[in-house]
C-alpha cells in the first residue's frame, strides 16, 4: 500500500479517492483513502486539530469527525494516532491519513470504493488563520525579547534569537487563535536568557509584540506552503513574505494565502507562574 497522497497544502477542501482499507481502532472506525484533501492531526506534535467533514458515496454522506495520522508496518501492523509507536516518517512504516467515523461504517465504504471527500471549509479556514497567527506571534515574540539574551540561542526564521525553539513546550491551535506555553526554568537561564528582566517588563513586551503583529497584518504579505512531494510524510514549509524578509518555517499544517485575510492579530502574555509563560493569540478575520 503506498503512502496517502494529500492536497491540503494548496488549500484544497474537495477531492476524489479510492478507499484502501477500513479498520477498527482505539480511536474509532477509520477509513483510509488513497488520496485526500483532509489535513490530519500529527501524532507526535498535535498542535493543529485534524480536519472534519464528510465522505460521500452513492449520494450518501458519512460524517468524518477528525482526520488522523495512521501507519502500517512492513509486518502488517496497523496503528492510528497516539497508538503509532514510531515517529512520523520512520522507516519500515507506510504513512497514511485515517478518516475517523463515529459509529458504524456503512458497507458502501468498503475497500475499492470510489468516494468524494469534502472538508468542512469554514472549520479549515479558521484553523488556517489560527496556525498562521501562531507562527507570526512566535516570530514577534522572538523579536520582542531579542535583547534579553546573553548567549546566542540560534536564529529563527527572520534571523532573530530563537526564543520559540528554546522555550516552547506546547502549542495548541484552534479556530482563529492558539495557546502556546514556554518554560522559563533554570535551563533557559543557563542558556543565557534574562528571565527576571522579562518578568519586570512583561507589559512592554506584550505591547511590542502587538505593534509588530499590527504592522505585519497591514502589509498583507503573501503566505503559502511549499512541499517536497505529494505524500503525507513529505516535508512542507510555510513561507511568508514579510516586510522584514521571507520567513520559512518547517510546518505540516495549513495556512492562509495572505495576511489580508486578517483584520487583526493580537497576543496576551500571562506569567502567573513565574516559570511558565502562556501566550494566547487571537486572530480576527477580515470582513
Amino acid at each position: 500500500m503506498p503512502a496517502t497522497l494529500v492536497t491540503f497544502a494548496d488549500g484544497s477542501v474537495i477531492g476524489e479517492g479510492i478507499v484502501t482499507r477500513v479498520e477498527s481502532s482505539s480511536e474509532g472506525m477509520i477509513v483510509v483513502v488513497d488520496a485526500t484533501p483532509f489535513h490530519p492531526v500529527d501524532h507526535t506534535w498535535p498542535d493543529q486539530p485534524g480536519d472534519s467533514g464528510a465522505l460521500v458515496v452513492g449520494g450518501a454522506q458519512v460524517a468524518v469527525a477528525e482526520a488522523l495520522m495512521a501507519a502500517i508496518s512492513d509486518e502488517g501492523d496497523f496503528a492510528v494516532g497516539a497508538d503509532i509507536p514510531v515517529k512520523r516518517g520512520a522507516e519500515g512504516w507506510t504513512w497514511l491519513v485515517g478518516h475517523r467515523v463515529d459509529g458504524d461504517v456503512p458497507s458502501t465504504l468498503a475497500a475499492g470504493t470510489a468516494v468524494r471527500l469534502e472538508v468542512d471549509a469554514a472549520h479549515r479556514a479558521g484553523l488556517s488563520r489560527g496556525h498562521t497567527a501562531c507562527h507570526l506571534a512566535s516570530l514577534a515574540l522572538d523579536l520582542a525579547v531579542a535583547d534579553l539574551w546573553r548567549k546566542d540561542p540560534g536564529a529563527d526564521a527572520l534571523g532573530n534569537p530563537d526564543f520559540e525553539a528554546r522555550a516552547n513546550q506546547s502549542s495548541r491551535i484552534h479556530e482563529d487563535g492558539s495557546v502556546d506555553e514556554y518554560r522559563l526554568g533554570k535551563s533557559l537561564r543557563r542558556a543565557g536568557f534574562d528571565t527576571e528582566t522579562f518578568a519586570a517588563t512583561l507589559a512592554e513586551r506584550e505591547a511590542t509584540i502587538n505593534a509588530q503583529l499590527s504592522a505585519w497584518v497591514a502589509s498583507a504579505a503573501t503566505s503559502r506552503i511549499v512541499t517536497e512531494g505529494p505524500t503525507i510524510v513529505d516535508r512542507r514549509r510555510w513561507h511568508c513574505a514579510l516586510p522584514d524578509g521571507e520567513a520559512v518555517i518547517l510546518c505540516g499544517g495549513t495556512h492562509v494565502a495572505s495576511l489580508a485575510e486578517f483584520h487583526s492579530i493580537s497576543v496576551a502574555l500571562d506569567l502567573s507562574d513565574p516559570q511558565l509563560l502562556v501566550m494566547t493569540t487571537t486572530a480576527t478575520p477580515a470582513a
